[in-house]
């Protein structure tokens, strides 16, 4: 059976250095060069070892060249013996002996972390390797942590007809994980279907769930070249830097859907062009979309902040899923969710805007008091008021949902307890998933191109509001200064908090229809 990753040996470094052993791709969008901008994309430090050099563009391979074994040894050799490796991602192997040298390395190395890309068949169907070569990838992923086959690879490597749709894909990779006790990331890019899921598998316990699964729109690009050897090493590079399997795949799959939604903007190559890799890096810049004014990057350096949002990246990509959001950027949320919603709003913010002005009195600065009672202020005065105004002439409820409640009981327990970092953390995610879920739906309504037969149009137009944007700025400012200066333990407390109340927004907008379904 596969080994398990040993936690003690994982540094979960905030710059992991990543090994790629691959092939190439002249034309960057594949191979070894698209490893390196994925692990640099996502927060890691790139290591390159060639196993193949390949005559490749756009359009297809031309030629694969294998350059002698003792040189592949020299590559593995030189970096292992001098850089401490952090994680492996394994890429194009090609031939029998390259396989046999990479094992017998792995053997030697006992890196921390290895993510095998098992490369067996061509975007045109064509088996890569010769029986003998496929049976010793096989044998490899015995020592290996993850393994990510496309739809073709994941049959190629049980010896069955390719999955027709996510279900047999999601059984073939919990009876791969059986028989090799490696977990399996499970692709559904190949199948075609609305959504593009993604799914990690482990049949031996070695995740919270057999099956954790991440699911978002499709796509529609033919710019998808070397999006499988993205994929994997961008895993490798999370799963090293958080140590989390879920929090991983949700984060690796947010990037690699936007890195997909901005491949047109390359414009490489005359057949299927590569992604976008560093699509944050150059958000802003012509030709791309703006940054989110709720996303995390207001900043260019990592800070505590970043890993707060990194903490909750499952939790968010759930709350752009829920019906209730996607209804409501699209205009056709039922009237009387939308009442709902806003009715226990209202009574949410009166009880928020009084743990805002606790916040308020254990500030440790002026301007952070004052920013945290204009916040109550802003609360009481504004939110409320334009709550009441869309709700009309109905009565107001009398008594809070059991989501509110409960997000209530959180905010004011946390208030009680009297320690200012962590109630901060506690409130932030009001201002910075409101802001990251406004932005968003603001930007759908604006592309619409009849936007007055929205019914929400005034709501959302709120949404684009410069003072609240300036204002969630403000408040992650606030929360980095006071982490500065917490021990491990607050910081700990901190993060807890701040998923708890991630949570709760999550189940706030899933209340109405969580209401229907009772």
């Amino acid at each position: 059976m596969s080994r398990m990753i040993d936690r003690t040996q994982l540094a979960l470094r905030q710059i992991p250095r990543i090994l790629s052993i691959a092939g190439t791709d002249p034309t960057g969008g594949a191979g070894i060069q698209a490893d390196l901008k994925s692990i640099a994309a996502n927060g890691g430090y790139g290591m390159a070892v060639v196993s193949a050099l390949v005559a490749q563009n756009t359009r297809g391979v031309r030629s694969v060249h294998i350059p002698p074994i003792a040189f592949l040894r020299e590559q593995l050799n030189a970096v292992s013996d001098d850089v401490t490796i952090d994680a492996v991602k394994i890429g194009m192997l090609a031939q029998l002996d390259v396989i046999t040298e990479v094992r017998d390395w792995l053997s030697r190395c006992r890196p921390p972390l290895v993510v095998l890309d098992p490369v067996m068949v061509a975007t045109s169907g064509d088996r890569l390797l010769d029986p003998a070569a496929e049976q010793a990838l096989r044998d490899l992923i015995l020592q290996v942590d993850l393994v990510t086959p496309n739809v073709p690879e994941l049959a190629v490597l049980l010896g069955e007809p390719p999955a027709a749709n996510w279900a047999e894909a999601l059984e073939q990779g919990k009876r791969l994980s059986d028989s090799t006790g490696a977990t399996v990331l499970v692709k559904g890019g190949h199948l075609n279907e609305t959504s593009c899921p993604d799914a990690l598998v482990n049949t031996h316990g070695r995740l919270a769930q057999s099956v954790v699964e991440v699911a978002l729109p499709r796509i529609r690009t033919t710019n998808t070249h070397g999006t499988g050897c993205s994929l994997s090493s961008a895993m490798a590079t999370v799963l090293a830097r958080t140590g989390d399997w879920a929090q991983s795949l949700a984060e690796v799959k947010d990037w690699l859907h936007d890195a997909l939604a901005h491949a047109d903007e390359l414009e490489v190559g005359q057949g299927n062009g590569p992604i976008h890799h560093f699509h944050r890096l150059f958000a802003g810049s012509a030709g791309a979309s703006p940054i989110p004014a709720g996303s995390a990057a207001f900043s260019s350096t990592p800070t505590f902040s970043s890993t707060l949002w990194r903490d909750v990246e499952l939790t968010r990509l759930q709350i752009f899923d829920l019906p209730f959001i996607t209804d409501l950027g699209s205009g056709t949320l039922a009237e009387e969710d939308f009442s709902y919603y806003l009715a226990q709003d209202a009574l949410y913010l009166g009880t928020y805007a009084s743990v805002l002005a606790r916040a308020s009195e254990l500030a440790p600065t002026p301007s952070a008091q004052c920013f945290l009672a204009d916040s109550a202020a802003r609360c009481r005065d504004v939110e409320l008021e334009l709550h009441r105004s869309w709700l009309g002439q109905q009565p107001e409820p009398s008594e809070a949902g059991p989501v509110t409640t409960g997000y209530l009981e959180h905010l004011l327990a946390a208030g009680a307890a009297g320690n200012y970092a962590v109630l901060l953390a506690a409130l932030l995610p009001c201002f910075w998933l409101y802001a990251d879920v406004g932005d968003r739906l603001h930007a759908e309504y604006l592309s619409r191109t009849e936007t007055t037969a929205h019914p929400y149009a005034a709501w959302l137009e709120t949404y684009s509001d410069e003072e609240f944007a300036a204002a969630t700025k403000q408040a992650i400012a606030l929360t980095d200064d006071v982490a500065a200066t917490a021990s491990n333990a607050e910081r700990a407390a901190m993060r807890q908090a701040f998923a708890t109340s991630a949570r709760f927004e999550l189940d706030f907008f899933d209340a109405p229809r969580q209401l229907v379904r009772a």
